[in-house]
């Protein structure tokens, strides 16, 4: 079950020691180098039935290039029963969210503690939402969402369109069009956007047609492993259900890929605000997840997220188009 973007239970205070409230412009970080989270960094943990769940450690012992990282761990609550699920996710303020038409530029470090899940069901790790107010019909997936299954990592886009029948596709790398999830249930589909070296056909056994709705422009890099030790995420997002969404998505200072099109829902009682969280989110499942992670940041310009290597690479692409 998706929550509700609008609810704000749990959440902690919008000031600053005092000071006035930071707007939605403003440069975040947080390197989680205390016991609680950072004032400049405009986060909390997530306090409602879900989130029961899990847990959040403020510890020393993992960390990258800093003093502290974040320990998420999600346990078995529901001992596998259908229908529920469980998480242990980090929320931005929601004072703090961004206008969903605004580009924004997210970045924030994840290991995988072992074991990785390797089940085939759902498994978030970052995931950005456009608001859902009451008067909302349904449940709306997040329109950019980094996941894993059977021990891989991906990344979907989601928005509400029609595709055109056509075969399965395991890969972006092989097709002008882009591979999809038909879900008319919820009158959505989810594009597969960009996989991990590991990633085989059978992984991709959901995404059965494809569109054109959505392009992906493949820049010459995989998502990393799971296994392949801390993954740092530079994304840039500006949604856009009429076809003009864009989102950039780098890992490891390497340029992973471009999407753009119809990204992201516009229906009766969705809200005017997009927001972000990360931390494990699971189907209900029988043993304990666990994920590191460190550095977030969030800024309007991408020289404060990414790294000297990625801003290089998207600084030449914008001045040879």
């Amino acid at each position: 079950m998706e929550e509700r973007g609008l609810d704000t239970v749990g959440e902690e205070s919008d000031e600053v020691g005092g000071a006035t409230p930071l707007s939605w412009e403003a440069n975040l970080f947080d390197g989680f180098e205390g016991d609680s989270f950072s004032p400049r960094g405009g986060l909390y943990y997530r306090d409602n039935a879900e989130q029961r769940a899990g847990s959040v450690e403020f510890q020393s012992d993992v960390t990258y290039g800093s003093e502290g990282a974040l320990k998420l761990s999600v346990r078995p609550l529901w001992q596998g029963e259908e229908d529920r699920s469980e998480r242990a996710e980090v929320w931005e303020r929601t004072s703090l969210r961004v206008p969903f038409d605004k580009a924004v530029w997210y970045g924030f470090s994840v290991r995988f503690a072992d074991p990785i899940p390797q089940a085939d069901h759902r498994h978030l790790i970052a995931q950005w939402k456009r608001e859902i107010g009451p008067e909302a019909r349904g449940d709306y997936s997040p329109f950019l969402a980094l996941r894993l299954v059977r021990g891989r990592l991906f990344a979907t886009v989601e928005t509400t369109f029609p595709v055109i029948p056509g075969p399965v596709l395991s890969s972006t790398r092989t097709s002008g069009l882009t591979p999809v999830w038909l879900r008319p249930g919820k009158r959505q589909m989810r594009a597969l956007v960009a996989t991990d070296p590991d990633w085989r056909p059978a992984d991709g056994h959901l995404f059965t047609a494809y569109t054109d709705r959505i392009t992906v422009v493949n820049r010459g890099n995989s998502l990393p492993s799971p296994d392949s030790g801390w993954i740092d995420f530079a994304v840039m997002t500006r949604p856009g259900p009429d076809g003009t969404g864009h989102i950039e998505l780098f890992a490891n200072d390497r340029w992973v890929v471009t999407v753009r099109g119809h990204i992201g829902h516009d229906e009766h009682g969705l809200g005017s605000r997009q927001y972000f969280k990360f931390g494990p989110y699971r189907s209900a499942a029988q043993s304990e997840w666990t994920l590191y992670f460190d550095n977030f940041r969030r800024s309007k310009r991408g020289e404060d997220v990414l790294g000297s290597a990625g801003l290089a690479a998207l600084r030449a692409d914008q001045i040879i188009a």
